[in-house]
């Protein structure tokens, strides 16, 4: 099996997907967009990840590669790929395939509970009713059509979709570690304005390893639920 990622920023990588991804056998391949925006064929990856990062997928203007990356996506999904979007990634899932990005009216940030929505097909991923997740995100997406929601909170409706049966995006981060939130918290400092969604720096550093033991197995209960189709084939 093969993987590529695309990536945004240095700051927000693969977090917790990457033991996964190895403990699995995959060779890994990667796009770094702040680096170049040189994009693989579809036929050379089963599986496509696409990370977060600070910028809209409406800043085309600013970064020109977004078009050409919301095609790319466009193509792998069309192509039967499995392709999974965390936050940035998952709006751009959703612009490339028909949906509307735009400004949520409350930033989340930190430690925040997310509703599972019970989907009427069995088949379909389900979350569970509430799980505690870091969220960093001041958009949101309208969901592309098709698609069926598996997640919301209190401050955003939208919070994760499946389109088809391989195809999921999340608003919030399942992958966070330790260090990546550190991280993220380093370079984003400035967004941490007090409101009702938005937690201190102390608070979100202060999450207990079983959090993050917690969201990183529902990050492989996705992985392993996205690519079930692909899983008989060999590099």
């Amino acid at each position: 099996m093969r993987a590529h990622y695309l990536q945004h920023v240095p700051f927000e990588g693969l977090g917790s997907i990457e033991p996964w991804l190895r403990q699995g056998g995959y060779k890994i391949t990667a796009t770094h967009l702040f680096e170049s925006a040189q994009l693989p064929d579809s036929d050379e990856f089963d599986l496509l990840i696409v990370m977060g990062g600070p910028m809209s997928v409406n800043d085309e203007n600013e970064w020109p590669w977004l078009a050409q990356e919301k095609q790319f996506i466009r193509r792998a999904i069309k192509d039967g790929k499995s392709v999974l979007g965390v936050c940035l990634g998952a709006q751009l899932i959703a612009s490339a395939m028909g949906a509307q990005v735009y400004q949520n009216h409350l930033k989340e940030i930190g430690w925040l509970p997310v509703l599972g929505v019970s989907p009427a097909d069995s088949s379909v991923f389900c979350f569970p009713a509430v799980i505690e997740a870091f969220h960093w995100h001041g958009e949101t997406f309208d969901l592309p059509p098709g698609a069926t929601r598996l997640a919301r909170s209190k401050g955003c409706e939208n919070q994760g979709f499946l389109l088809g049966s391989a195809v999921i995006g999340l608003q919030f981060h399942l992958e966070t570690t330790p260090e990546s939130a550190r991280e993220i918290i380093s370079h984003c400092r400035a967004e941490l304005v007090p409101s009702k969604y938005v937690q201190s720096e102390t608070a979100i550093l202060a999450a207990t390893p079983e959090k993050y033991q917690s969201i990183n197995q529902l990050m492989s209960e996705v992985l392993s639920f996205i690519t079930r189709q692909h899983a008989d084939k060999t590099p």
